[in-house]
């Protein structure tokens, strides 16, 4: 970084968020703002601004990076009932991101791991034969929302002005089935949104806890879930008296799925443009390849589809959760010393054998329970010494 680029008033920590989010916002090109808005998004090296990217799966342990400590599946973790515990869990998980971000490079793509964390799924458990419920916590809106407040607060720590890391709640709306799951419909009616769906992500956002969230693949009542107003006119209204904007993510792919398996639109610039205005701010599509998100950014703001505002409310709540994450503040970042050796450490190992101990729930003790010392137990069969995975497990230290 030059003399000059380190002396802006965007570097200032003594300047109010919004200003300093205001002025790294004016010094960026038009084009610069436009590849911000792609998940990679690149290097501005001529303000020494570094690349940044949008997210990390951190659901029950930091995942697909390597070696990390495994909490149970998020429906084990339901099972406790146990909101201190689920804080505790997701504050180790923090601090293992938090290692990764600093002491490993990424898997794919240049610069860092993301501490902007995906995770918790808060969709509802409504139907065991929907695929993928174990990412969930309950089919009880109260005990899922009571979780996901905790579990964002102990990702987020507890410093008044840096996140630890940023938590996004998945996946809004009504999701959770596997099957087909780009193109269904989930039909709600006006009391199912409000009394069930909504109230499960309502007060992790309200309470300011949550920072982000991911939209779904699906659509509700006929509309993508990418282009719901319910983005506006509840989640950022609930969000609004928190004095913090939610930084609200796609999908993998779900921006070009508006054009393709799902027909909404015929062109991909126009599909954009509509998510864009609809409150998406970050394009999870093409992998790292930036390059075509922007090509169609910019074609629907060459149309007249999208206005240079539409695209700066976006970059500036992407800003602002580089700024509250302490990317321009290293010096007074509280989490920049973060070690490697938090990664799997014996503390962690405790805490996921005493997750693993506390989900276990008795229906009917008729004496066999607890096992007496003297009884043994065989676990026989072709699979008995097969690990079974969840489409978000992390990759075990141990077997």
């Amino acid at each position: 970084m030059s003399t000059a680029a380190a002396t802006l008033p965007f570097r200032d920590p003594g300047l109010p968020l919004a200003e300093r989010v205001e002025d790294l916002l004016s010094r960026l090109t038009p084009r610069e703002r436009i590849a911000m808005l792609h998940q990679y998004a690149p290097a501005v090296p001529r303000l020494g601004v570094a690349e940044f990217r949008t997210g990390t799966e951190t659901l029950h342990g930091v995942a697909w990076l390597g070696p990390a400590t495994t909490f149970p599946q998020a429906v084990g973790l339901g099972a406790t009932w146990d909101e201190d515990l689920i804080h505790a869990v997701a504050e180790a998980v923090s601090l293992e991101q938090r290692a990764f971000h600093h002491h490993r490079p990424p898997v794919l793509g240049t610069g860092r791991t993301s501490l902007q964390g995906w995770a918790p799924v808060v969709n509802l458990l409504r139907d065991p034969r929907w695929g993928r419920n174990e990412e969930g916590y309950s089919e009880d809106p109260l005990l899922t929302a009571r979780l996901a407040t905790a579990f964002c607060r102990g990702m987020t720590g507890d410093h008044p002005r840096y996140l630890r890391t940023a938590p996004v709640l998945k996946h809004f709306l009504a999701y959770n089935n596997e099957d087909d799951r780009c193109t269904t419909s989930s039909g709600l009616r006006p009391r199912v949104l409000h009394e069930y769906d909504l109230a499960a992500f309502r007060p992790a956002i309200a309470t300011g806890a949550a920072t982000g969230v991911m939209a779904a693949y699906n659509l509700v009542n006929g509309r993508p879930a990418h282009l719901s107003p319910l983005l506006e006119q509840e989640l950022r209204r609930w969000a609004h008296p928190t004095g913090h904007d939610l930084f609200v993510v796609s999908d993998a792919e779900a921006p070009s799925n508006l054009v393709d398996p799902e027909h909404y639109f015929d062109d991909h610039a126009t599909a954009h443009a509509a998510a864009l205005k609809a409150g998406i701010d970050s394009f999870t599509d093409h992998g790292p390849d930036s390059a075509v998100t922007i090509a169609r950014i910019t074609t629907a703001l060459e149309r007249g589809q999208l206005t240079l505002d539409d695209i700066d409310r976006a970059v500036r709540r992407q800003l602002s959760i580089r700024f509250r994450l302490g990317e321009f503040d290293p010096d007074l970042d509280p989490y920049a010393t973060t070690g490697w050796d938090t990664v799997n450490c014996q503390a962690h190992q405790a805490l996921a054998l005493r997750a693993a101990t506390e989900q276990v729930v008795l229906l009917k003790n008729t004496g066999l329970l607890p096992l007496a010392p003297q009884r043994r137990v065989a676990v026989v069969g072709p699979l008995a010494c097969t690990l079974f995975e969840d489409w978000y497990s992390g990759t075990h230290p141990y077997r």
